[in-house]
C-alpha cells in the first residue's frame, strides 16, 4: 500500500511493523514526531510492545540495553544533543552486544544553538562500535529500519539508521508500505542465543585486565568485519521479499567518468539533478551514493573509483581541524590503490543552508579547474 508519509512517521510505521517490544526514548527536535507518533499507535493499541517515557537520551538507551539483554525487540529515536547525551550507553551497548535499532535524526550540535540538519551528531559516534546506514528519502528511512533489525539480531551488533532532520524527516513523500504478512515473512520474532535470565539474574559486566580487554576489542572489531556479507545477503532477501534493495553504494553513471560527485544523505536527491544537468552539457560526470558508513564500504568504493581521475565530495558536516568527515574516510578506503583519484572535499549544507543543483555544479566545475586539490576543504554557501 502507497502511503504519503513524512520520514519521521515513515520511522514510525516501520518499528511497528517489526513488532517492537520496547520504545524507550525522550523527545528531541527533530526527533520528536517518531516519539508522538509511536505513542499514538500505543494508544489505538497498533503498537504491540510499549512506550517507556523516560528522563533523558541517557536513561532511555540505559532502558533499551537492559530489555535487549532479555531477549526483547527494542528502538530509541534521537537527535544531536540527546545523541550527545547518550554517547557513554553507546559504548555500553555495542560492548554488550545488544542487537538495539535506533534513528538518529541529524541536526547541528551546539553551540550556538540551532536546528537545521548536519551529520557531525552521528559521524561523532563513529568510534562507538555501532553499524551505522544514511538514507535518502522516506522509503529508504522505512526499508532500512526493517533491515537494520535482521542485521543488528543477526551480527548482535547496534545500528544507527540516521536520516537528515527536517528534510527527509519533515518532508511528506509517497512511501509504499508491504503487507505485515510480508515483513515478518523476512523478519522472525526476536529471540537472543543466551539471555539475561530476569527469574535468576547472573549477569556480571566484570572489570578484566589489559590482556582480556584487547581480546575483547579485537573480538569486536573482528564481528564488525563479519557484518559486511551479512548486510548483503538482509538486502538480497529484502530484494527478494519485498522487491526493493540497496547497496552499501550507489554508484550512478560512474564506470569511464572523468569525475564522480561523491554524497550521503538527502542532498543526494539534489545531487541526482545536478549530475543529470552536468551529463546534459557533455560533461562525464558520476554519481556515487554513500549509504554505509560504519563498516565503511573500503572494497566497494575501490571498485568504483579505481579509474576515476577526479572526484569531488559533498559533505554536510565538518571534523575540526581536519575537514568533512565522508572526504577523510573516503581519502582512507582509496590510499591503497596504485593510481588513486584527486579528491576535493566541499563543504556545505551545514545547518540545512541551501544547496542547489547549480551550487553542485560550480563545485564539479571548480574541481575540474583545479591542478590539484586544495589542503583545506572548500566551504560553499549561498551568500558567499
Amino acid at each position: 500500500m502507497r502511503q504519503l508519509l513524512a520520514g519521521n512517521y515513515a520511522v514510525a510505521e516501520a518499528v511497528r511493523m517489526a513488532k517492537v517490544q520496547l520504545v524507550a526514548a525522550y523527545p528531541i527536535t527533530p526527533q520528536t514526531p517518531i516519539y508522538e507518533k509511536l505513542s499514538d499507535m500505543e494508544n489505538d493499541g497498533r503498537l504491540t510492545g510499549i512506550m517507556m517515557r523516560t528522563e533523558s537520551e541517557h536513561s532511555a538507551m540505559a532502558a533499551c540495553i537492559a530489555a535487549s539483554l532479555t531477549g526483547v525487540r527494542t528502538f530509541t529515536a534521537t537527535a544531536s544533543q540527546g545523541l550527545a547525551l547518550m554517547h557513554e550507553m553507546l559504548h555500553f551497548a555495542s560492548g554488550n552486544r545488544v542487537p538495539i535499532v535506533m534513528c538518529n535524526v541529524n541536526r547541528v550540535i551546539s553551540a550556538p544553538w540551532a536546528f537545521g540538519s548536519d551529520q557531525s551528531d552521528s559521524l561523532s559516534q563513529r568510534d562507538t562500535g555501532w553499524l551505522q546506514f544514511y538514507c535518502e528519502d522516506a522509503q529508504e528511512a522505512y526499508d532500512t529500519v526493517i533491515q537494520a533489525y535482521s542485521i543488528a539480531e543477526q551480527a548482535l551488533l547496534p545500528v544507527m539508521v540516521a536520516i537528515d532532520g527536517f528534510f527527509t524527516s519533515h518532508f511528506i513523500e509517497p512511501v509504499d508500505i508491504p503487507d505485515q504478512a510480508s515483513v515478518d515473512a523476512f523478519l522472525p520474532p526476536f529471540g537472543l542465543p543466551t539471555r539475561f535470565d530476569i527469574d535468576d539474574p547472573a549477569y556480571i559486566n566484570n572489570v578484566v585486565n589489559p590482556e582480556q580487554y584487547m581480546g575483547y576489542r579485537q573480538r569486536s572489531f573482528e564481528d564488525m568485519e563479519k557484518t559486511r556479507p551479512i548486510i548483503r545477503e538482509v538486502n538480497e532477501r529484502y530484494q527478494r521479499i519485498i522487491g526493493r534493495g540497496y547497496g552499501v553504494v550507489e554508484p550512478v553513471n560512474c564506470a569511464g567518468a572523468e569525475i564522480v560527485l561523491v554524497t550521503s544523505g538527502a542532498m543526494t536527491s539534489t545531487a541526482r539533478v545536478a549530475i543529470e544537468s552536468l551529463r546534459e552539457k557533455g560533461l562525464s560526470a558520476g554519481l556515487l551514493k554513500l549509504k554505509g558508513f560504519r563498516p565503511f564500504p573500503t572494497e566497494e568504493v575501490q571498485e568504483v573509483l579505481k579509474d576515476v581521475p577526479k572526484v569531488v565530495v559533498l559533505d554536510r558536516n565538518i571534523s575540526l581541524g581536519k575537514e568533512g568527515i565522508w572526504c577523510q574516510e573516503l581519502k582512507a578506503a582509496l590510499y591503497p590503490l596504485e593510481r588513486r583519484p584527486e579528491v576535493h572535499g566541499f563543504i556545505a549544507g551545514i545547518c540545512g543552508a541551501d544547496v542547489s543543483p547549480d551550487m553542485i555544479e560550480g563545485m564539479v566545475f571548480q574541481a575540474l579547474s583545479r591542478a590539484k586539490p586544495e589542503r583545506l576543504p572548500t566551504w560553499v554557501r549561498r551568500d558567499g
